[in-house]
C-alpha cells in the first residue's frame, strides 16, 4: 500500500513540478516502483533537428512509436548557390520552424501538456543553424515547464536504427553523410569509440563537388537531385564502369580512415581530359558521364567498404564482440546509396557480420533521429536536464568529438585485411 501511495505521489509531483524535499528524496533514492510506475505509460518526446539545412520536428514515444513528423528541405534553395550558406540556412529555419511544431501537434492530436521533454540538436553543425533549434527548444522547455534533452548530431545517426529493429549493444556503426565519414563502437546509448574518421571530404560533400564540375544539373532528369542522387542514378545507366579507372586510396595504411580528396582531383582529371578530347564548352557535358560516375561511385564505396573491413576484422581480433553478435549498423545521408547498402552486406556476410541499413527515410537529418535519442536518454534518465536555470545555460558547438578516440589503437594494431571482392558482385 506504501509503494502505491509513493508512486501515485511521484507522478502527482513529477506532472506538477512541484520543487519539494519529497520530490528530491524521491529522485534521489530512484527507487524501482517509481521508474516502473513511469515507464508502464509511455513517455512522449518531441525531437528538434537544425544542424544543418533541413528543419526537422518529430515526436516519438518511448515503446519507439513514431507519432508524428514533419521536415522542411532547403535543398532546392541552396542548391542553385553551389553549397549551403548559413545566414539563407538560418533565416529559412527561423520561418518554418514553427509552423512545424505546430502542424505535427494538431496532425497527432497532441498538445504542449502532453509532452514530457524536449530533445533538440545542439551540437556539432552550423552556428546559425544550431542557434535556432536550441534556442526554439529552450522555448517550448520553457513555456511548457518540460525538461530539456540536448542531442548530438552524430549520436543520434548512431541509435536510430534501434527505433526500427532489435540491435543489441555493442555494435560497430557507420555513418556516412554530406559532412562525416566516421567508424565508431557504439557500447551504450553515452558510450562511443572512434575507430576512424575522414582525413579531409566527406563523401556526400565530394559527391556534390563532382557532380557541379560534370555539369549533371544540365541534365533535365538530375536538375532537382542532390549530387550523391544524382551521380548514382547516372551511374546505373552506365555501359561500361571499367572505362575509367582509379587508384585504390590509403592502401599503405593500416587505419581505419578515410579520404575522398583523391576521388575528387581525379575526377577532375578524367573530366578534363574527356572536355579537350571532345572539346566541351558552356553547358556541354562529356559524352560518357554515365560510366565516369559508375567509376567515381565504385570507387568510393570500395574504399568505404575496406575502411569498414578493417574496422569488422580489428574488432574480431580483439574479441569485442561476442562472435554470434557482431552487427554493422550504417546510418547518415550517404546510406540511402542502394549500391553502397548492397556492397557493405556483402561485405559483412563475408566477415560474419549481421548488416543493418537505417531506414532511408531516417538517414538524412530529421526530427525523429533526435526525438528517439531523447528516448533512449529519457529511459535511461541520461542528460535530462530539469532546472531551467541549467538548460539557459547550455551551449551550441559547431565541432564535438564523437567519443573516445581509439584511431590510434587502431593503427597500433596493424590489422592485414584480405579486401573482400565486391566488384564482381555488384555488377
Amino acid at each position: 500500500m506504501i509503494y502505491n501511495m509513493c508512486t501515485l505521489f511521484y507522478k502527482y509531483l513529477y506532472k506538477h513540478r512541484v520543487n519539494s524535499n519529497v520530490s528530491l528524496y524521491f529522485r534521489k533514492h530512484n527507487l524501482k516502483v517509481v521508474q516502473n510506475f513511469l515507464h508502464n505509460e509511455p513517455a512522449i518526446i518531441l525531437g528538434i533537428e537544425s544542424s544543418c539545412d533541413d528543419t526537422g520536428i518529430g515526436i516519438v514515444d518511448s515503446n519507439g512509436t513514431l507519432l508524428g513528423e514533419a521536415i522542411n528541405s532547403q535543398q532546392l534553395a541552396h542548391l542553385n548557390f553551389g553549397g549551403i550558406i548559413p545566414p539563407v540556412a538560418r533565416t529559412m529555419h527561423i520561418n518554418n520552424i514553427t509552423k512545424l511544431c505546430e502542424d505535427v501537434l494538431k496532425a497527432t492530436n497532441l498538445k504542449m501538456k502532453d509532452i514530457d521533454a524536449i530533445a533538440t540538436t545542439v551540437k556539432p553543425g552550423l552556428v546559425m543553424s544550431l542557434e535556432v533549434g536550441t534556442k526554439f527548444g529552450k522555448y517550448l522547455a520553457n513555456i511548457g515547464g518540460k525538461p530539456f534533452i540536448p542531442i548530438h548530431h552524430m549520436e543520434a545517426h548512431a541509435l536510430t536504427a534501434r527505433m526500427t529493429e532489435k540491435v543489441d549493444f555493442p555494435y560497430l556503426v557507420l555513418l556516412v553523410s554530406g559532412g562525416h565519414c566516421l567508424l565508431a563502437i557504439v557500447e551504450n546509448i553515452n558510450k562511443f569509440y572512434l575507430l576512424g574518421t575522414t582525413l579531409d571530404n566527406a563523401p556526400g560533400e565530394t559527391f556534390d563537388k563532382i557532380a557541379r564540375r560534370l555539369k549533371l544539373r544540365n541534365i533535365p532528369e538530375f536538375s532537382s537531385l542532390n549530387g550523391g542522387l544524382a551521380i548514382e542514378i547516372a551511374a546505373n545507366k552506365a555501359s561500361d564502369v571499367d572505362q575509367f579507372s582509379f587508384t585504390p586510396i590509403l592502401t599503405g595504411h593500416c587505419s581505419c580512415n578515410f579520404s575522398f580528396a583523391g576521388i575528387i582531383s581525379q575526377s577532375t582529371k578524367h573530366i578534363e581530359s574527356e572536355e579537350r578530347k571532345y572539346n566541351i564548352i558552356g553547358d556541354m557535358v562529356i559524352p560518357d558521364i554515365y560510366n565516369l560516375c559508375a567509376a567515381i561511385q565504385l570507387a568510393a564505396v570500395t574504399h568505404i567498404c575496406q575502411r569498414t573491413q578493417r574496422a569488422m576484422e580489428y574488432i574480431n581480433k580483439m574479441s569485442l564482440f561476442p562472435e554470434n553478435k557482431r552487427t554493422l549498423v550504417v546510418s547518415g545521408g550517404v546510406a540511402c546509396n542502394n549500391f553502397l547498402a548492397k556492397a557493405l552486406s556483402i561485405v559483412s556476410a563475408e566477415v560474419g557480420y549481421n548488416f543493418v541499413r537505417t531506414p532511408p527515410k531516417l538517414c538524412t537529418d530529421n526530427g525523429i533521429m533526435v526525438a528517439w535519442n531523447g528516448v533512449e536518454k529519457w529511459i535511461t534518465n541520461t542528460d535530462v536536464i530539469r532546472d531551467l536555470s541549467e538548460i539557459e545555460k547550455i551551449k551550441v558547438q559547431s565541432k564535438a568529438p564523437f567519443g573516445e578516440d581509439w584511431i590510434v589503437k587502431v593503427k597500433l594494431a596493424e590489422i592485414k585485411c584480405k579486401w573482400v571482392k565486391i566488384k564482381n558482385k555488384l555488377f
